[in-house]
């Protein structure tokens, strides 16, 4: 702890977020179906944090230590990982987007997945297939 009481409110304001915020807070415990899937969820953490004080006097002569913090913390679920025997995969539960920045992040992973099953299924060709009419 700290050697002033201003420092002492601090550290009192940031132990309490560090009880809050932990690795169990983000990575949840494993949830085990009866088919034997794993599911553990996944969350996001954001916080903030703001302290301040003073250790002179105030108006009117008096004398003394002021001083203040306060804290947020938000948790937002974001999915789980999905562990069955061969595969391990996440399985977002967030909003759906609203932009299209967002649209094309959300939709990017289908699209690299596509092209690797087409780059795989014609042996990365230069070539297009030749479309049926």
């Amino acid at each position: 702890m700290s050697n002033h009481p201003i420092g002492d409110v601090m550290d009192a304001a940031m132990d309490k977020i560090r009880g809050m915020v932990d690795s169990n807070t983000v990575v949840g415990e494993p949830i085990i179906t009866p088919d034997g899937v794993t599911l553990i969820p996944v969350s996001r953490v954001s916080f903030g944090f703001a302290s301040g004080g003073n250790d002179g006097s105030a108006g009117g002569g008096k004398s003394g230590v002021w001083a203040g913090s306060g804290a947020a913390v938000k948790v937002d679920p974001i999915g789980f990982l999905m562990i069955s025997d061969t595969t391990v995969r996440m399985v977002g539960i967030q909003m759906p987007a609203v932009t299209t920045a967002d649209r094309i992040i959300d939709m990017l992973p289908e699209v690299l997945d596509r092209v690797e099953s087409y780059v795989d299924k014609f042996g990365g060709k230069n070539d297009p297939p030749a479309q049926e009419i």
